[in-house]
């Protein structure tokens, strides 16, 4: 096979230097433009010359065929002086002959020249005039016999080297030793002799393609009686092999040579037969073993640092020695032991540990290596949301059911989510696999308990847009409420977060305790722009009500100053439309003389502006401010409206029992008992309770505390509105229940109106394409069954299975 001259060794330079040094080949002829230029110059010695002479002269060149320049004289020149002689130029009559044992001397020459190169001998005759020999001897066609010639001169030289490496005592290092000398060598002695015969290396070998270059058999030759040779082939290979296994376990070895010796193999092309493929079993064969061991003796951190390092290693060994074409089976290699055959060990041995730790490190190193590998990242992201669903499950269904921990849900989850974002973004590279792996995920456990998890993000918007709640700037608050959407995206029982976020937003603007109206337009705008204005309709009926509150108590300000009302008592009164707020249960107290008055003045002056309306008192929200005198001095107290009526018994006697209190007040039993205690049992005892304890019963007695002291002369009495009872828990969840089946009832009638006829499993599909809450079969099968009884629909007679619509 041919060897390409683009395998040839760092040694062309030199061959380059070389050639420079030669002469170039001589022109057999003069141009005529340079005759031309002598005979112009006018010089005595050229009009001088007889033709004879400069017959003489041209026919002396010992090139054959070469041709004879003859001037003639032009009839004119005599009578025109300075006219331009004129040369014509003709073929010698005879062509210069070769003298007897011209090829024998030459190549005497030449071949003594060639032997004191391959001895490191100086050379007798001078380069020039061997390169002249050999360009002569091609000019008298001897092209083949003089390549044939220095064929055979090299290859006895060759043959000669092989000896050396067939003893059997020599060590490996030694052996490599030599066989790099010999082949260093080779290489300087070829150019130095391809230098001497570039003449016949550019006409009659680049003529002939059968026919190597003068280098190309030089390396045919080196490859065939030398590194072909089966002993020292494997000779060499196997000391190449136990130096790079060295080098493996850290010792220091000779890189150079690894170097040269490879260059060799991949300059005879040998590289892959005699070299690669044995390396490449040697390195499987390392890895692993290694693998296997220490998969079992390290944990997963410290095992993908060595595996990184490894492929560092095998990276460094790729630019110092190895030849680039084993880069990728070697890397294929290396990862498919020491990752692909244990990603799924790996991965359950420490990936939980390294997320619970938040070692982004460890973590940013496995994506690295496991994104080497096939399916490495699938298998990750896989793991990644199996450790996602099992630690949210256990923070959202509380297994051991701690109303501390219901409590803490959702900043447990909002503080587990920060990690997990963190993770993906500083780990993952914001991989969309791993992004869209995390929300799948998160999905899955924050409805694994029904509603809960809704409810509770309510109320924990509920305690961050509360006044008081001084934890947060305006700009990290709204930072929070975007952190709580995206929480709010997941759930599925978006009408459970509805129903307790309108009740709590009720209680905070009908009792003053919003932190900021902007913050809750914001948060109203975000559940807008995520659910449509359908969602937020009746939110923002709330606050359009509480705006019009406002220019109504200007206006019936404005219309009593002129009236004798009491001018102690300012009354303020909120108009809520009822299909905007929650639904509350009504309740007659019984009020001051002077408040009932007021309430009748105001009756009086709204229905005179909007005839055929209707209003209902709701005292469970109302709260007042009382000014209380201690023996202390004067406070101020921000207390309920039942409060204030357990408090003002009091200015008619100093002791009450339970029963005389609910007695006077009519307040309904649970609430009065969650009264007395605010006031009795808190931090500000306003009233002493007789006996003491947490819990009020019928037989206690409460007496006014005249010695009551407080720093601060305004005072907010812990706000019972603001405390969610069972009741009112129960009472929420069990309307949105009932909503529920309405939307489904709804949803089952637009459906049969619109196909008329469906079968049961067709029906149930469509609701669930509909329907945007979690709803079980069974629940849809009632509902069919009672607008069955309710003649909306019905079964067909001829398939139990299928449901016609009923006009």
């Amino acid at each position: 096979m041919p060897l390409s001259n683009a395998n040839k060794p760092v040694l062309h330079e030199q061959q380059r230097k070389d050639e420079e040094k030669l002469p170039k080949k001589r022109k057999l002829t003069d141009t005529v433009s340079s005759v031309n230029k002598r005979i112009k110059s006018g010089t005595e010695e050229s009009t001088a010359m007889t033709e004879s002479q400069k017959r003489a002269n041209f026919s002396a060149l010992p090139s054959p065929g070469s041709n004879g320049v003859h001037r003639h004289s032009s009839p004119l020149s005599n009578n025109k002086p300075g006219t331009t002689k004129k040369l014509v130029i003709k073929n010698l009559k005879e062509k210069p002959k070769v003298p007897e044992n011209y090829q024998q001397e030459t190549w005497g020459k030449l071949q003594e020249a060639v032997d004191a190169i391959h001895t490191s001998h100086a050379i007798k005759s001078s380069l020039e005039e061997l390169y002249q020999a050999v360009g002569n001897m091609c000019s008298y066609k001897m092209s083949s016999t003089l390549y044939e010639q220095l064929k055979q001169t090299c290859e006895n030289h060759v043959k000669s080297n092989i000896e050396q490496f067939l003893a059997d005592n020599i060590g490996y290092e030694e052996f490599l030793k030599k066989i790099d000398t010999c082949w260093q060598s080779h290489c300087r002695q070829m150019i130095m002799i391809r230098s001497i015969f570039l003449f016949l290396d550019r006409t009659y070998v680049l003529q002939n393609s059968a026919i190597l270059s003068i280098w190309d058999m030089g390396l045919d030759l080196f490859r065939t009686h030398i590194v072909g040779h089966h002993i020292v082939q494997n000779r060499t290979v196997d000391g190449l092999l136990q130096l790079i296994d060295r080098e493996r376990t850290g010792e220091a070895v000779d890189r150079s040579r690894l170097k040269s010796l490879l260059r060799m193999l991949s300059d005879l092309q040998i590289y892959q037969e005699a070299f690669e493929k044995k390396f490449l079993e040697a390195t499987d064969s390392l890895y692993r073993s290694e693998g296997q061991r220490l998969m079992e003796e390290r944990d997963v951190p410290e095992y993908l640092l060595h595996v990184e390092m490894r492929l560092e290693e095998e990276n460094e060994r790729l630019l110092h020695y190895l030849d680039q074409s084993t880069k990728k089976l070697l890397v294929n290699l290396v990862e498919k032991q020491l990752l692909e055959q244990h990603i799924s060990q790996i991965l359950l041995k420490g990936l939980d540990q390294l997320l619970s730790e938040n070692r982004t490190t460890d973590l940013c190193r496995m994506y690295t290596l496991f994104s080497r590998v096939k399916n490495g990242q699938k298998e990750l992201c896989a793991s990644f949301a199996t450790y996602i669903k099992g630690t949210g499950r256990i923070i959202v269904l509380n297994v051991n059911n701690d109303p501390d921990k219901d409590k803490d849900m959702v900043q447990a989850i909002l503080e587990f989510k920060d990690k997990i974002d963190n993770i993906i973004s500083t780990c993952f590279g914001k991989n969309e696999q791993f992004v869209n792996a995390m929300r799948e995920s998160f999905e899955n456990f924050i409805n694994a308990r029904q509603n809960k998890p809704a409810e509770y993000i309510a109320k924990y918007v509920d305690s961050k847009l509360r006044a008081g709640n001084k934890e947060a700037t305006e700009e990290e608050l709204e930072r929070l409420l975007d952190k709580i959407m995206v929480l709010f995206r997941f759930i599925h029982g978006k009408d459970v977060f509805e129903a307790f976020y309108k009740k709590d937003l009720a209680k905070r603007l009908l009792v003053g305790k919003s932190a900021s109206v902007d913050a809750e337009k914001s948060m109203l705008s975000k559940l807008k722009q995520e659910c449509g204005s359908g969602f937020t309709v009746k939110l923002e009926g709330m606050f359009k009500d509480m705006e019009l509150s406002k220019d109504i108590m200007l206006a019936f300000k404005q219309s009593v100053q002129n009236e004798k009302t009491s001018k102690n008592i300012e009354l303020t009164v909120n108009i809520l439309t009822m299909g905007y707020w929650p639904t509350y249960t009504p309740m007659e107290v019984h009020l001051p003389g002077e408040m009932v008055k007021l309430q009748e003045v105001f009756k009086k002056f709204y229905l005179g502006k909007h005839s055929g309306r209707k209003l209902q008192w709701q005292p469970t929200l109302g709260h007042c401010v009382l000014k209380a005198d201690f023996s202390g001095g004067m406070k101020e107290l921000q207390v309920s409206l039942f409060q204030t009526l357990c408090l003002l018994l009091f200015n008619e006697g100093d002791v009450f029992s339970f029963e005389e209190i609910k007695q006077a007040t009519a307040i309904e039993d649970s609430e009065l008992r969650r009264t007395l205690q605010s006031l009795a049992c808190g931090k500000a005892r306003l009233l002493l309770k007789a006996p003491k304890g947490k819990d009020v019963e019928n037989e206690d007695k409460f007496k006014f505390n005249d010695d009551f002291k407080h720093k601060l002369y305004r005072i907010k009495i812990n706000q019972i509105q603001m405390k969610e009872t069972q009741e009112e828990n129960v009472s929420t969840t069990e309307r949105v229940f009932q909503d529920r089946q309405y939307q489904v009832d709804a949803a089952i009638v637009r459906i049969m109106k619109t196909r008329k006829t469906l079968t049961h499993n067709l029906l149930i599909s469509e609701l669930y394409n509909q329907l945007k809450f979690p709803v079980k079969p069974a629940d849809l099968k009632k509902r069919i069954e009672s607008l069955i009884d309710r003649d909306y629909m019905e079964r067909d007679k001829d398939n139990p299975n299928s449901y016609n619509y009923v006009a």
